[in-house]
């Protein structure tokens, strides 16, 4: 019997995974590279070579194991590519990367208000729309020649299938581009006179078409494998929940990787600091939903070390017994402490539990601010790489005793999110499993004191 297949493509910031699922939902295989940041050339830029090689090769062996009928892109925010009917007219550039200053205040003039575009200014080119004014004014003759603007999981949907789509929730994600509660683009658009470079809007689980012809023939899929319009991936992890929001029950998904993203479904949108990392995303229906977020797996990975070893809580309790603090910010890009120095306040951790133990309490604490500031209600439920830690969703749990803490059993929350849009309308069963609250005495005193010199104000 030949198994009908899904084929998810997820670039994170700093992996990438295809997966191989089936009609259920169930993973038949996987393959996984780092998603590397090529340094040559006129800026940082993303290595799509060498994901398109590794992406060819991957599908190739999945065919001779299923029958593939969908290819679904899911990506990181923040990133978009210039192409011309023969490919990328410009490398695609990496947000991390610093921009010269030299167009900042320029920009400054033109970026939409942040009531209108819930979109706080980031640093880096963590703002898309800043990216691509970058690129304009610096590469104006490249510029020129592009035919369209695609975010980034529409950009390997193009790849793929040679149709050109545009899609809310990469569009809607801190871009300065979008106007979430308006559902239309934002006046820096306008301005710029990029509208007739996007492409139609498409909804997310929208199949644009076949594979070309070439690449099919060449990897062994069939004539009927659809490539489909793909999303943003935080808000693949939401797609499961969206149902419920239907009968307005406020919760919150905390989707972790490099980035860890509280998105709080019922959180007003009025409570959203533009200085803080606050911001709207825009789910897959076109609806704004509140979010806050920080650099959480990049922090936790400067926090644990180069060699991470599991901790017990016998040395979580210790650091909060001797009031030992990581205190913000680990990484350059974003959270609401950016622009702080990270440092360890206390006796400092001696050994690699104790670091693994100290990442934990801080990507705790961070998390639980975050929810507070957000003032997000209802249940809880963790997505995403912090699964693995036995210990975080516990002491998040601890950290907010009002609200049931639950950690998702699917492997990747975006791969799910992938999958359910080849199989629009399946929800699968949401597989979660409530976290008991970890017992440590003094974490009330020790989450008092993290707060206060955080914010001494």
């Amino acid at each position: 019997m030949t198994i009908d297949a899904t084929v998810v493509l997820d670039i994170g910031k700093t992996n990438a995974k295809l997966t191989l699922l089936d009609a259920a939902g169930a993973i038949l295989a996987e393959k996984r590279r780092p998603n590397n940041i090529v340094h040559a050339g006129p800026y940082p830029h993303h290595d799509t070579e060498g994901l398109w090689d590794w992406l060819q090769t991957g599908l190739a062996a999945f065919a001779r194991l299923a029958h593939v009928t969908a290819i679904v892109p899911v990506t990181h925010g923040a990133t978009a590519a210039l192409v011309d009917d023969a490919g990328l007219v410009l490398p695609i550039l990496d947000y991390e990367s610093t921009l010269p200053q030299s167009l900042a205040a320029e920009y400054a003039s033109l970026r939409p208000a942040f009531g209108d575009s819930l979109s706080p200014q980031l640093p880096c080119g963590l703002n898309l729309g800043l990216q691509l004014f970058w690129l304009a004014r610096t590469y104006p003759q490249e510029f020129a020649r592009a035919r369209h603007i695609l975010t980034y999981p529409q950009y390997w949907a193009w790849r793929l299938s040679g149709v050109a789509a545009s899609e809310v929730t990469s569009l809607g994600c801190h871009t300065d581009l979008w106007q979430p509660q308006q559902g239309a683009y934002s006046s820096l658009v306008e301005t710029m006179d990029w509208a007739p470079l996007f492409p139609p809007l498409q909804a997310a689980w929208t199949a644009l078409g076949p594979v070309l012809p070439q690449w099919r023939e060449s990897n062994g899929l069939l004539p009927d494998c659809q490539v489909l319009c793909g999303i943003h991936d935080s808000n693949a992890s939401l797609l499961r929940y969206l149902d419920a929001q239907e009968q307005a029950q406020p919760r919150t998904v905390l989707s972790t990787g490099t980035w860890a993203i509280a998105a709080a479904f019922g959180a007003p949108l009025g409570r959203l600091d533009e200085t803080a990392d606050m911001l709207a995303n825009v789910h897959a229906l076109g609806q704004p939903v509140a979010c806050m977020r920080f650099m959480g797996g990049r922090e936790f990975a400067v926090l644990a070390g180069s060699e991470p070893q599991v901790c017990g809580v016998d040395d979580i309790a210790r650091l909060v017994s001797q009031g030992t603090l990581a205190l913000p910010c680990f990484a350059e890009s974003g959270g609401p402490f950016v622009g702080q120095a990270g440092r360890i306040a206390g006796p400092a951790p001696r050994t690699a539990q104790e670091r693994y133990a100290l990442a934990t309490l801080y990507c705790a604490l961070m998390s639980d601010y975050c929810l507070d500031t957000l003032d997000a209600q209802g249940p809880v439920t963790v997505e995403g790489s912090f699964t693995d830690n036995p210990h975080f969703a516990a002491l998040l749990a601890a950290l907010r005793p009002g609200q049931e803490v639950s950690v998702s059993q699917d492997a990747s929350g975006t791969t799910c999110g992938g999958w359910m849009l080849h199989r629009w309308g399946q929800v699968p069963a949401m597989e979660a499993t409530l976290e008991p609250m970890m017992e440590v005495d003094g974490l009330t005193a020790y989450r008092a004191q993290w707060r206060a010199i955080c914010r001494p104000d």
